[in-house]
């Protein structure tokens, strides 16, 4: 389990002011009360999961438990980022969620060969939007048995061959 889990802290990181403030309003309607935090793209989230510039307090910004990822980033992407997480053994453990517009068959094969956890198209609506912050919660509140117990009516399937082998 991830020594980070008693933290209870969401990074989500995604350029869309529009998806981060309808995020929000879905955990307020959820009444979903875990931590967020914020960063708009994979530079940002570096220099947050890094400790590093505004982030250097941990107190303020710790490591969080749970990413949920956004794909398509200016400066750098979620691909890059999840790549960089994996190759860092402190980050191996992290629980990774793709968050992202793109049910791209190629996008989804990278994700997961990258080391993603879970890929999960946005979904359209407010409804849909608060069901999947109550998965997500649900998910956080019962990680020992896996993901798919409650996220499997919106995570994409992995593909047989993503490639990625769990260390």
């Amino acid at each position: 389990m991830n020594s980070n889990r008693a933290n209870g802290v969401i990074l989500l990181v995604d350029d869309s002011t529009d998806d981060v403030y309808l995020f929000r309003q879905a955990m307020s309607s959820a009444k979903v009360s875990l931590p967020l935090h914020v960063v708009s793209d994979g530079m940002e989230a570096d220099s947050y999961l890094e400790g590093t510039g505004p982030y250097s307090d941990r107190s303020k910004y710790p490591i969080p438990s749970l990413i949920l990822l956004d794909l398509k980033m200016p400066r750098k992407s979620g691909l890059e980022v999840l790549e960089g997480l994996r190759e860092q053994p402190s980050f191996r453990d992290l629980k990774i969620l793709m968050l992202t517009s793109s049910s791209e068959n190629e996008d989804i094969r990278t994700a997961y060969a990258s080391g993603a956890d879970l890929y999960i198209v946005k979904p359209i609506g407010m409804d849909k939007l608060r069901q999947l912050v109550c998965a997500i919660t649900s998910y956080w509140n019962d990680l020992e048995e896996g993901p798919q117990k409650h996220l499997s009516g919106f995570a994409t399937p992995r593909p047989k061959s993503s490639g990625f082998r769990q260390p």
